[in-house]
């Protein structure tokens, strides 16, 4: 069996752990489980190993500079219990944790906004839905403007863009 991380030598350090059901298993070479600091089991946590042992030293030391355990006002959350699990409680937890997870969540993402995806069905009728708005919005101010060539033109677009979001549906 290799080591998960350097995908090289044998793994000869061997770490499972059992979370509400759910099994974790990592194997390391020794070099690795020394990279990790992985020399004592009792002194951290599958998820420091997994996320990286300097996400939760960061948060640990924002405790010791204030002096009291940050907790999550909703669901009641830890810095300890996300150190023991690798998981936060709820999504107000983001904005409790933030300081010390910003540099984790780059680490492990491509920034730290989520951008989402959109089916591209969808883009269409926002991206018309949009161009329809800025027409009616235009076409108000022509008429404002009493400039009412550029509102006849207006009026026809409006028109064709409704007859073709129409057609889509």
């Amino acid at each position: 069996m290799q080591c998960q991380f350097c995908k090289k030598a044998p793994a000869t350090v061997h770490y499972t752990q059992i979370v509400a059901n759910e099994i974790k298993k990592v194997d390391l070479c020794d070099a690795c489980a020394k990279e990790k600091g992985v020399n004592d089991p009792t002194g951290f946590s599958i998820a420091d190993l997994l996320l990286g042992l300097g996400a939760s030293q960061k948060m640990e030391e924002a405790t010791a500079a204030t002096g009291t355990e940050v907790s999550c006002p909703t669901c009641g959350f830890t810095q300890a219990d996300f150190k023991k699990t690798g998981r936060l409680g709820c999504a107000k937890c983001y904005e409790v944790f933030a300081d010390g997870l910003e540099q984790l969540l780059k680490g492990m993402h491509r920034g730290t906004q989520h951008k989402g995806k959109v089916p591209p069905a969808l883009r269409r009728a926002v991206d018309a839905e949009a161009r329809l708005n800025r027409l009616e919005a235009d076409l108000r101010a022509a008429i404002a403007k009493e400039d009412f060539e550029r509102a006849a033109t207006l009026r026809d677009e409006i028109k064709q863009a409704r007859k073709a979001a129409a057609a889509a549906v």
